[in-house]
């Protein structure tokens, strides 16, 4: 999003931009925002989700009415509370264009700028649409994808394969560059690194599978782990503090791009911009999508790129029954340069370096329009 924002104002230094979220995402949204333009307003809106998940079957779903169904009935009230929210801010603010990246809090906002008739524009990163970008589809008046087309039910007029938009700062880095960063991010230049990330709130069971075997890593390479926001109290009481091999981060926002560029391998979930952005780096990796997202998103994305022979991935079930399944895939491909090579070369093939600037292209399209 944020590569998004800087290319807007590349174009015209004056625009006004805001960034609308939900409650939960706020903090970290902020940071992000902030760094790369503190003044840009983040609004909250208000947001409910549909809980659907890949896993279980929908009367398996019915069964569990205080972790499912009642929170789903809840959450629609706060659509409609968003909803009216998103209408009193759009009529006071009465931006020229709405441009939505698919989560939840899109919904409230797209079926307000609808009505109000606003030019909205859509951009779905997944492989996968998800459910919100097929319901507000059909009001857009343009829908940009992170993969080809025919992955996608929109009207082909209005639609167009862009990629997932990311800053331009992430591209393949020189061993060199690598060994610079690897110092400036305070980690030994002569080992190998593993990230792990899970997003900014965190994946529990990719950090519990990190603390179980972390001792075998640690033969293998430095680990940065980021923990997300959640979890980090508790991580730090399981992982040791004074072991120079080993680093712990709640979040990173500021040089995220360092870390990942310093890494030899990273392991991570699988939401597209992140996808894109390890791609770009070159970055031989790791995914462990989450099985548990609705309409299994995550492991569509990771299946895809697993025919391609661009990553490598993880049933997460299986990691949390075997976590030394991390610990022997890292091995493996460690002591095979040629398979490192192979991943690097196969996953930077599919980066889409112009993403953002056709992004704004199209949101600028839209206001003429």
């Amino acid at each position: 999003m944020v590569a998004v924002l800087r290319e807007l104002k590349n174009k015209d230094a004056s625009v006004e931009i805001r960034f609308w979220c939900d409650y939960k995402f706020a903090p970290q949204a902020k940071r992000i925002v902030h760094n790369f333009e503190p003044s840009v307003r983040v609004d909250r809106i208000v947001a409910g989700k549909l809980r659907r998940y890949h896993t279980l079957p929908w009367w398996r779903q019915l069964l569990r009415p205080f972790s499912i169904v009642l929170p789903n009935i809840r959450d629609l009230f706060l659509v409609v509370c968003g909803f009216l929210q998103s209408m009193i801010k759009l009529i006071i603010w009465r931006p020229d264009v709405v441009f939505t990246k698919g989560g939840f809090v899109c919904l409230p906002v797209g079926f307000a700028a609808k009505l109000l008739g606003i030019p909205l524009v859509i951009h779905d990163s997944d492989a996968h649409p998800g459910l919100t970008n097929r319901i507000l589809a059909r009001f857009a008046t343009s829908i940009a994808t992170g993969a080809s087309l025919d992955n996608y039910p929109y009207p082909r007029e209005i639609s167009r394969y862009i990629g997932v938009p990311i800053s331009d700062v992430f591209r393949p880095v020189t061993p060199e560059r690598q060994a610079v960063l690897k110092k400036s991010i305070g980690v030994n230049s002569s080992r190998p690194l593993l990230v792990v990330t899970g997003g900014g709130l965190g994946a529990e069971n990719i950090n519990h599978a990190v603390a179980k075997c972390l001792d075998k890593l640690l033969e293998l390479s430095d680990v940065v782990l980021i923990a997300g926001t959640r979890q980090y109290d508790e991580m730090r009481a399981l992982t040791p503090q004074n072991d120079d091999r080993f680093q712990l981060h709640a979040f990173i926002a500021d040089n995220m791009v360092d870390y990942l560029g310093a890494a030899d391998i990273v392991v991570t979930r699988a939401g597209a911009t992140t996808i894109l952005e390890l791609a770009a780096l070159a970055k031989p990796s790791i995914l462990i999508p989450s099985p548990y997202l609705s309409a299994g998103h995550q492991l569509k994305n990771a299946a895809d790129l697993a025919k391609q022979d661009a990553v490598e991935v993880i049933n997460e079930i299986e990691l949390d029954a075997t976590p030394q399944l991390l610990v022997d895939m890292i091995t493996a491909i460690l002591a095979n340069k040629d398979r490192l090579g192979a991943l690097s070369k196969n996953f930077h093939a599919l980066a889409r370096p112009h993403a953002a600037r056709d992004m704004a292209d199209m949101i600028v399209a839209a206001t003429k329009g």
